[in-house]
């Protein structure tokens, strides 16, 4: 008997389907000689530090950083995994070889690896399923293709090494930061991968809410109804550009060159998943998220191959399917495949190259026919079909015409462009309308050495700053590891160190947006309050660095392919994380300088007025002013905001509100609200009935790195009455009133300041006792603007009702 294990029942479905394993038991499918059972995702997870020490579930500085000399396994916690795993393990150990059938790659590996391990049968003969499709055809040629388990060890390897390392950074990082600055229970969670990317949305938008505009001017010159340039740079000093203006206005304009050449654009490349995730984010708003949860149902229904991938090549064995494939498509895009000779499609070096295919190949419908399929689902299973085609389709072709000019010395220049063969942008109606615009601007025929009079003129403008990211900037900015690059062959150089990996990327995004570290504005994504608080708090700039993760990524990528032991590896994130302990613990302020320029790196030195860098001959502008909105800032807070970036305590401004002050390394002072501790709660403005989730939300951030309970912030002091989720005593806390069966998982929470009002244990009393209060005045919203309210308590959660 085999006994084949899928990562999920409708993939064991349908290999069950293919062998004629028709008899369907209880957790499993049989016949044929096989038994073809199911995991459920993630069955088997690392231990918590609490199983290998029960004091460890207390948290405490004096044990971190906790690191297992060897992690063990145990069942995940959760409804169904003990049954699931029991038929797996009874399956396994009376089965004469197994079958890995979990998804093809390292997830996939590790979730086998692990229960293979905790069931006790790494010894059985076992083979491996490698998937890129199931379809009949694909699934037939992967059971002639089994290899040994033992030909995967190599990406068992670096799987395990990813999962160790994300599991000793995010939970002693997450402990470190909690303890340190986690008052009123709120909990700061940190990873390898997530807290770098939140650095970079941040670091966007503070350079955003920093940005100063500088005007500038552009010397333009129409002659002939047409637009000529300065070839020179446009000008900061209005002047100057002034000056050159009135150089050339009584001399004529002189035609020097005119110089045509073609334009060539080739067609795209095919779809990986974070490519397709840009593409969807960009075209429809749609989440990373959401793209990858479409393309895996399009997948488990047989329509496209593996989404799971990072590459956009085809290997030289799928090249023969194309054709094939492409003439089933001719039933849903009859007018666009009709355009291509099937027989000799034009393959390249830009399609298929096998080099560039590790795990799977790109993303490609299988020619299936789809029926009717949900909104969302149809736009994805239509881009990856349209961009199949397109590949094969002929270059956008265009001619681009420069013509230079001269006026009394001052060189022009003016460009036109001909759309000759739109090619492959055809199939995509917005691009090709973005090129024809490029040729709004047409060329009359010019002659060398004619010339004319002409009106020169000056256009104003003023600099931009940078945009916010969305998930389709952020996800190529993922890519990358933080360089922003669009060039291709650059691009694929950067990306072998870029943070995560296709399939873990939505699921990063969609964790900071969970804690609310950073939330959705349109297509934006922006940082909240406690996410640039998060980032500022952390010393460690390794913790932030989208580099170091790159590069670790890299390693993972090196132990994968056999080319680099785990042992180093693990070794160096164990460094780290001691490092990341050491460099918390050294928080003293050095009394005997200032501290460094932000800028440069220099000494700073003390003026008359206010503290500037010592290379200020050397043109550095830094300068700190020791006021800030009227507060006087003493020479610790200077000293704090040069050597750590960041006040440890809050200032109270004339206006009367607090914020912390960082100090970014562009030299600029941004506040950051202090955190009350219900930023992160679903709190809502309505007086709506809801479903409480935030106890079930906060266990769930606390075991994403832990899985231990809450650290302990404060000692009972009143008893307010029972809670109404579970009947225990409701009892004050230091920012907020709590169940006293908080540890227990109760999770209902009256937050102190809810919307910049104090909350007293009166009106806490009276809410619990009545499950709504009077209206209350002294709200704010998130403008200053003051507003009133009652509270009400629906399901144990605190909402704001503004119901008469």
């Amino acid at each position: 008997m085999k006994v084949i294990l899928a990562e999920k029942p409708s993939v064991a479905r349908e290999l069950a389907a293919f062998l004629r394993a028709t008899t369907r038991r209880d957790g499993y499918f049989e016949g044929n000689g096989y038994q073809v059972t199911w995991a459920l995702g993630h069955l088997v997870e690392l231990k918590e530090p609490a199983d290998y020490d029960l004091s460890l579930k207390t948290w405490s500085l004096s044990t971190l950083p906790f690191i297992p000399d060897e992690f063990e396994l145990k069942l995940r916690d959760d409804k169904g995994t003990k049954q699931q795993f029991g038929i797996v393990k009874r399956l396994f150990r009376a089965a004469d070889a197994l079958i890995c059938a979990t998804d093809a790659g390292r997830e996939g590996e590790l979730i086998f690896r692990y229960i293979q391990s905790l069931a006790g049968c790494t010894r059985k003969p076992t083979e491996r399923l490698w998937l890129s499709s199931l379809t009949p055809q694909a699934i037939g040629a992967a059971f002639r293709s089994l290899r040994p388990l033992a030909d995967y060890d190599n990406l068992y390897a670096a799987a395990k090494c990813r999962s160790e390392a994300d599991w000793i950074v995010g939970l002693n990082a997450t402990r470190n930061y909690t303890l340190r600055y986690g008052t009123a229970g709120i909990l700061w969670s940190l990873g390898r991968v997530q807290t770098p990317v939140l650095a970079m949305i941040v670091g966007r938008d503070d350079e955003i809410r920093t940005f100063k505009p500088r005007p500038f001017w552009e010397l333009m010159t129409n002659y002939r109804n047409v637009c000529f340039r300065f070839k020179g740079d446009r000008f900061d000093k209005q002047e100057e550009a002034q000056a050159l203006l009135d150089r050339i206005s009584h001399h004529p304009l002189v035609i020097q060159k005119i110089e045509r050449k073609p334009e060539k654009s080739l067609p795209p490349q095919l779809f990986d998943l974070t490519e397709l995730q840009r593409d969807m984010n960009r075209r429809y708003g749609m989440s990373a998220a959401n793209t990858l949860q479409s393309a895996q149902s399009l997948y488990e229904a047989k329509l496209i191959t593996y989404p799971r991938t990072d590459s956009r090549y085809l290997n030289t064995d799928m090249q023969k399917e194309i054709p094939g494939i492409l003439r089933q498509l001719q039933s849903i895009k009859p007018n666009e495949v009709s355009k291509l000779d099937l027989t000799s499609l034009p393959f390249n070096g830009r399609i298929v190259n096998n080099q560039k295919v590790k795990d799977h190949h790109a993303i490609i419908p299988t020619g299936a026919a789809p029926g009717a399929l949900r909104d969302q689902d149809q736009k994805v299973y239509s881009a990856i079909v349209v961009q199949l085609i397109a590949a094969f389709y002929p270059p956008c072709l265009k001619e681009v015409t420069t013509v230079d000019a001269i006026a009394n010395d001052v060189p022009f220049r003016a460009r036109g462009v001909r759309l000759i063969e739109a090619g492959w942008t055809e199939l995509f109606p917005r691009r090709s309308a973005e090129a024809k615009r490029e040729d709004e601007q047409s060329l009359p025929n010019f002659a060398p050495r004619e010339s004319g009079p002409h009106e020169p003129f000056l256009k104003p403008g003023e600099t931009t700053p940078p945009k916010h990211f969305s998930e389709n900037t952020l996800l190529g900015a993922m890519d990358t590891a933080g360089k922003l690059v669009e060039e291709g062959e650059l691009r694929e150089a950067l990306r072998e160190k870029g943070l995560g990996t296709p399939a873990t990327r939505a699921a990063i995004i969609e964790t900071l947006l969970k804690r609310k570290y950073i939330e959705r504005e349109k297509k934006n994504l922006v940082a909240t309050d406690p996410g640039r608080y998060l980032v500022a708090i952390v010393r460690d700039h390794n913790l932030k660095s989208p580099e170091l993760t790159g590069e670790w990524e890299s390693k993972l990528n090196r132990i994968e392919a056999g080319q680099a032991a785990p042992g180093p590896f693990m070794q160096e994130i164990a460094e780290y994380t001691r490092g990341i302990i050491q460099s918390s613990d050294n928080k003293a302020i050095d009394a005997t300088k200032l501290g460094e320029c932000p800028q440069c790196g220099q000494p700073i030195i003390e003026g008359k007025q206010a503290y500037g860098c010592s290379a200020w001959r050397k043109g550095c502008r830094f300068v700190l002013q020791p006021t800030y909105r009227d507060y006087q800032l003493d020479i610790r807070q200077i000293r704090e905001l040069l050597q750590q970036g960041v006040l440890s305590k809050p200032i109270k401004l004339g206006d009367g509100h607090q914020c912390f002050l960082s100090l970014l390394d562009s030299g600029a002072l941004v506040e950051i609200a202090v955190p009350q501790g219900d930023e992160q709660s679903d709190q809502k403005s309505t007086g709506r009935r809801k479903k409480s989730t935030r106890s079930r939300n906060s266990s769930q951030k606390t075991r994403a790195v832990d899985g231990s309970s809450r650290p302990k912030t404060g000692n009972s002091s009143t008893d307010l009455g029972p809670c109404p989720l579970c009947g225990a005593q409701v009892i004050e806390q230091p920012k907020s009133f709590s169940c006293s069966k908080w540890r227990e998982g109760c999770g209902l929470t009256i937050w102190k300041s809810i919307s910049g009002k104090r909350i007293s244990a009166r009106t806490a009393k009276t809410l619990l006792r009545d499950g709504k209060t009077a209206e209350l005045k002294g709200f704010k919203s998130k403008s200053g603007q003051p507003y009133s309210a009652r509270l009400k308590l629906i399901d144990g959660k605190v909402c704001l009702d503004f119901d008469n």
